[in-house]
């Protein structure tokens, strides 16, 4: 048997418990946690489980839209670092895009909040784009006369 993890497949071996050589008795390859670290692994495992029920307990349309939300805001973010990563601010954008396309019409009351979100990023991202693409031409050196770029006077 194995497992797919985003790393890739690995195989599983079902024969043994966690902790358990093939003699039943404790791993020696495992470390062996003091009394305090039991309680602490212990406390936070419990604690875990209190977010993952609290999780299940909100709807799915809110969860996705604030992950949505939150590529807008990784959007502009890198459209605000000086100079601008338009390419990552167009991933965090299109990602953002996908989200919205494959939810068509699931999202509750929040969808039209998004949508004016997704609009106003892009135009945002158009912007800048605009606006940094002009200040670097200005600031570029000019050509000089006789340069190949430039017709020569004749």
């Amino acid at each position: 048997m194995s497992l797919w993890t985003p790393g890739g497949e690995h195989p599983v071996d079902r024969g043994q418990g966690p902790g358990d050589d093939q003699a039943g008795g404790a791993d020696p390859s495992r470390p062996q946690l003091t009394p305090e670290q039991e309680a602490e692994a212990h406390q936070i495992a419990s604690e875990m489980q209190e977010v993952r029920d609290q999780l299940s307990q909100v709807p799915a349309a809110v969860v996705i839209a604030n992950h949505a939300m939150g590529c807008y805001e990784l959007a502009a973010i890198h459209l605000s670092n000086q100079p601008p990563n338009f390419a990552e601010a167009q991933l965090a954008i299109d990602a953002f895009g996908a989200l919205l396309d494959v939810t068509k019409g699931r999202l509750g009351p929040d969808e039209a909040t998004l949508d004016d979100a997704l609009a106003q990023i892009r135009l945002a991202f158009v912007q800048v784009k605009a606006s940094w693409e002009q200040s670097t031409q200005e600031t570029a050196p000019s050509a000089e006369p006789g340069d190949p770029a430039e017709p020569a006077d004749t």
